[in-house]
């Protein structure tokens, strides 16, 4: 009987070890292209999150250490989009925030990925419900969640049964444009 318990054991750890190693090859064999896919998925969202923007127009930039893209219309830069990430609830949440050229208001918010509990925080992407209250919202202040409904420039309306996570995706806008503020202004053409 003693026998049965370790060859099972030991078929347990190979069977872990080989697919371990074949996700972790697919991974490595598949990382370009899912970064790739990220970099496609980011520039089509460029002119939802600055308005007037084009993803033709726009261009790569790193500000600061921070990889973001101008924004820009073919007349001229207009803002800016920053991805950024950060813990949620669940996992990593990271998102696409743009901004206008003097980044003083949020002109947008896209989740990019997350893995938050389906049917609660998940609903972080959900334009109507959540993302839309960003657009308008101060930059040059730290954002707040409230639950009795945003009235002032700077409060969001948290999800019902997902405060978590919108409190996570507030942090990570206010901690990036923080980090990043001087940078971008800094970054501006000269006039």
């Amino acid at each position: 009987m003693r026998n049965n318990y370790l060859v099972e054991a030991w078929l347990v750890i190979v069977l872990g070890v080989v697919f371990g190693g074949a996700l972790a090859g697919v991974q490595a064999t598949l990382a370009d292209r899912i970064a790739q896919n990220k970099l496609d998925e980011t520039r089509s969202q460029i002119p939802a999150l600055v308005p007037g923007a084009s993803k033709e127009a726009s261009s790569e930039v790193e500000v600061d250490g921070v990889r973001v893209f101008r924004a820009s219309s073919p007349e001229g830069q207009l803002g800016w989009v920053i991805p950024c990430g950060g813990q949620g609830f669940a996992d990593r949440i990271e998102l696409l925030v743009g901004v206008d050229l003097r980044v003083e208001r949020i002109t947008g918010l896209y989740v990019l990925e997350q893995k938050e509990t389906p049917g609660l925080g998940a609903k972080i992407m959900d334009e109507r419900l959540f993302r839309s209250q960003f657009a308008g919202k101060t930059a040059a202040r730290s954002l707040v969640v409230t639950k009795q409904g945003a009235k002032t420039d700077r409060e969001i309306d948290a999800i019902t049964g997902a405060t978590i996570s919108s409190m996570a995706v507030c942090s990570i806008v206010n901690e990036t444009l923080a980090r990043v503020r001087d940078g971008l202004l800094a970054a501006l053409p000269k006039e």
